[in-house]
């Protein structure tokens, strides 16, 4: 390298940053926004902040495996080191072609991530990478490498070192220094290494080799066996503490034929097609399971409607809660916290705040009934994407033993909404109508987010990762989530899945034939090799209503329209053949209740049912009148009996509050009542020949009479029968659940520009060179460059130093306290000054504004060179 070249060369990280174009900083700060929160003052700034701890630990766990790998391995090398020897490094003496291809792309992520810096000939890991990621006895390294040769002499003596190289075939040397560097080039010597080694016995070998993948650290007795100590007498071992001996890197890297990783992974796993089936049938099955997800949300706000279970003090259900929710949905219990928590994510469901807090459904929910069924599904499917709210960690354990419960705290997991976005991404980049193998979309998810610490140091050598970190749950569950939801069908992403996470939706072969039946299980897909999928990334916000209302055009023509009829059967059944219009569901689900579900409901009618019908306000003739205009076939008798004969009975007994009274027409029947050993619990005794009085409250007296056989009606204090309606408890107006974020939100274009143009305006001001003037006044350096402190000037000086730039046209730095107290420093080309005040052009800000003079510290001019 030339002296200009050298001199050309950065010196630092910030000195990188400032020959970088702005198309360049937009991909850091897109990158890595934490970088930006808040915007940084100028680049020196910036490259201080990309160098902390917390930045570059984040900036580190968004590194594919590869890339991670190149990392580790530049923690291994010299610093700097050549691109060369980052090559050997990665690729080993055999030069892997699939690594020397790769490596350019991970070289060139790490420099735009700017977590590496320099030209190729002196690339420099930044230096909190390198602790982070360098071995130490403490912290081992992913490599399983030791440390130097230089390194673990650190602390040996003189003497020791020149025995070392007397065993080796050394010449001996004034200083442990050169010694060590010796020995250092010996290890690193394939040639000579060779011979040495070929002269140790076998059992010194298979220590060698019992060592060289990691970790590095042995024990040792105080009187090593003869193999030990020929390794140990050549310096291939070296002691770092009393019993411990460590396998120096060199000798590692001689073993490993260069390779610091014993398995590279240049290319992802390929995600794997297990079966085909045609398109149109992912879609139907994606379309039937997802009018399965509306009903079984509807029947659960149903089940909530007039107020459902308790809230724990701590928040959430209470297990036993859950349990009959599962019951009532019939649905194992992990199933029914998913769809618990989905709709308390779309705010359908929520506390209602009363001293007795419980869950009701909110006015939303109403709102959401009103939608067409298609919309509401895009609504669902748009929530469960975006929550963070992790319903598969229901039941586990929080930092402090407590359980986790269905709506309660600290299920919030932020990386859920990026895991469920990439999943689905990967089956978009399958062909049309593939399910994935869900091992294979597991381990790509791992290359691409791969586990550092300690799960990340007990994987094995050939890179087998294992299957107990939170993304791989989160995977699983969204697979299994989204056949739930119809997101997918038959494990296959739906045409409208595709359109909610804004993938294009790719041209369809004509079907090959009309059975619509998939292929087998054994037809298996040729393996799906390394394809980007069309979204990598979760949308803006406006593209996700954009995509919403597209999901759900696609699916509207994939569902059934809504039936107006029945089928009424004698056995006191109905059969819906398939999803019934809203207001004939709503009243078919008050008159019977519902006995199996699947692709036809079957209902079912009791005497309960009926009086739950009447109670609701119908009477008898509206009833038959109903049942007439919306069954394809005859009423049956049986039915018509039943109702009469439950309307005969209803409200001829009535119940009020005394505590409460039952009053009757007929004291026939009250006498059949008093006589009735079932109700000596009501407390009742008579008042006249119509009237019993009751020590019950009319709810529990309502709830006994009813046991007993009988159907009772409450009434009013004036008299009148009060109709009960099933959708009387609504919660006050609620707001869904916020995601919480996983750090800083990815900025926007505008946010971009702004915020590269304010950090390259304040770099211009903290970096251009000016005139130098008094001693100590100018703040700046030797070299005329900015110092530390702003610049000081009297109030005459300033003046007449503006005055003279209006005139001339020439920029200046100046010193500027704010309102608010806060100093900083900017260069301005003064256009007028006028009545206490400057008019500027601001190059800091870019724009043209207006300061008090009182408010300027100081002014200097920029040397006639500045740039």
């Amino acid at each position: 390298m030339s002296t200009e070249e050298k001199s050309a060369a950065p010196r630092s990280l910030a000195e990188a940053l400032r020959v970088r174009d702005d198309v360049s900083l937009a991909a850091l700060l897109r990158s890595r926004p934490d970088l930006i929160t808040p915007v940084p003052t100028d680049l020196t700034q910036l490259a201080t902040r990309a160098g902390t701890r917390a930045s570059v630990v984040r900036a580190l766990e968004r590194l594919d495996r590869f890339a991670l790998q190149t990392a580790e391995a530049l923690a291994v090398a010299p610093d700097p080191a050549s691109y060369g020897e980052l090559l050997g490094l990665m690729a080993g003496d055999e030069e892997d072609p699939a690594v020397a291809a790769a490596l350019p792309r991970a070289a060139a992520l790490l420099r735009e991530q700017a977590l590496v810096w320099g030209a190729d000939d002196r690339l420099r890991l930044v230096r909190t990478a390198r602790e982070l990621l360098a071995p130490s006895p403490q912290h081992p390294s992913p490599t399983g490498l030791g440390p130097t040769v230089r390194e673990a002499t650190a602390g040996m003596s003189p003497g020791r070192i020149q025995e070392i190289l007397a065993a080796v075939g050394l010449p001996s040397t004034h200083d442990s220094v050169s010694a060590v560097s010796a020995l250092g080039a010996l290890f690193a010597d394939r040639r000579r290494m060779a011979a040495l080694l070929a002269g140790l016995p076998a059992e010194s070998r298979e220590v060698l080799d019992r060592l060289v993948w990691g970790p590095p650290y042995g024990q040792v007795t105080h009187d090593p066996a003869a193999h030990l100590r020929a390794l140990l007498d050549r310096g291939l071992l070296l002691p770092t503490a009393p019993g411990t001996v460590v396998l120096p890197r060199e000798v590692a890297l001689h073993l490993r034929a260069g390779r610091a990783h014993r398995a590279p992974e240049p290319v992802p796993p390929p995600v794997e097609a297990a079966a085909t089936h045609r398109p149109q049938v992912v879609d139907a099955t994606a379309a039937g399971q997802a009018l399965a997800a509306l009903a079984t949300v509807d029947e659960l706000l149903k089940e909530w409607d007039e107020g459902g279970p308790s809230v724990l003090r701590a928040g959430g259900l209470s297990v036993r809660d859950l349990k009959r929710t599962a019951v009532a949905l019939d649905v194992p219990e992990p199933v029914a916290a998913f769809w618990v928590e989905l709709a308390y994510g779309a705010g359908l469901i929520a506390s209602d705040g009363e001293a007795d807090e419980r869950y009701a459904a909110t006015p939303a929910y109403d709102e959401w009934r009103e939608l067409p069924p298609a919309e509401r599904w895009a609504r669902l499917a748009g929530t469960w994407l975006t929550a963070t709210r992790t319903p598969g960690v229901v039941g586990g354990r929080d930092a402090k033993d407590r359980t986790l419960s269905a709506l309660g705290p600290n299920l919030d997991r932020s990386a859920a909404p990026e895991v469920r976005h990439r999943v689905l991404a990967l089956l978009a980049g399958l062909p049309e109508g593939a399910s994935p193998v869900a091992e294979s979309v597991l381990a790509r998810l791992r290359w691409e987010r791969p586990l550092r610490g300690p799960q990340q140091q007990r994987e094995t050598g050939t890179g087998a990762a294992r299957d107990d970190d939170l993304r791989s749950r989160i995977a699983r569950w969204t697979l299994s989530e989204a056949e739930l939801l119809g997101v997918t069908g038959r494990g296959a992403l739906a045409a409208p899945a595709r359109a909610l996470i804004g993938a294009p939706e790719p041209p369809r072969p004509a079907p090959a034939d009309d059975t619509g039946e998939p292929e087998g299980p054994g037809d298996k897909l040729p393996v799906h090799h390394h394809r980007t999928p069309p979204v990598t990334a979760p949308p803006s916000p406006a593209e996700r209503a954009a995509a919403t209302a597209t999901a759900a055009r696609l699916l509207a023509p994939l569902f059934p329209e809504p039936l107006d009829h029945v089928l009424l059967q004698a056995d006191l059944t109905a059969v819906a053949p398939g999803p019934l219009e809203q207001e004939l569901a709503d009243v078919l689900g008050v008159l019977a209740d519902i006995e199996s579900k699947g692709g036809a409901t079957v209902y079912r009618f009791t005497p309960g049912s009926v009086r739950r019908a009447l109670d609701a306000g119908q009477s008898a003739a509206d009833l038959h009148a109903f049942l007439a205009r919306h069954s394809r076939t005859p009423v049956p008798q049986p039915l018509t009996y039943l109702i009469d004969d439950v309307a005969r009975r209803h409200g001829r007994l009535r119940v009020g509050a005394a505590s409460a009274y039952v009053r009757c027409d007929d004291d026939a029947t009250l006498d059949e009542i008093l006589a009735d050993k079932r109700a000596a619990g009501l407390g009742l005794r008579r008042l006249a020949p119509t009237v019993l009085a009751a020590q019950a409250d009319p709810a529990a007296l309502l709830e006994g009479l009813r046991a007993i056989g009988f159907a009772p009606a409450a009434e009013s204090a004036a008299g009148d029968v009060l109709i009960a309606r099933a959708d009387s408890h609504r919660t006050p107006p609620r707001a869904a659940p916020e995601p919480v974020p996983d750090g800083p939100p990815a900025p926007d274009d505008t946010l971009l520009t702004a915020a590269i143009r304010a950090v390259r305006a304040g770099d211009l001001a903290s970096t251009t060179p000016r005139k130098p003037g008094p001693a100590g006044e100018d703040g700046g350096g030797e070299d005329g460059t900015p110092g530390g402190t702003l610049p000081r000037t009297g109030a005459a000086e300033t003046l007449a130093t503006m005055q003279a730039a209006v005139l001339t046209g020439e920029a200046l730095w100046i010193g500027y306290v704010n309102a608010e107290g806060a100093a900083s420093q900017r260069v301005i080309a003064p256009i007028r000054v006028e009545g206490g005040f400057v008019t500027a052009y601001d190059h800091t800000a870019d724009e043209v504004r207006t300061y008090p003079l009182h408010r300027v510290t100081g002014v200097a001019e920029l040397a006639d060179d500045a740039g």
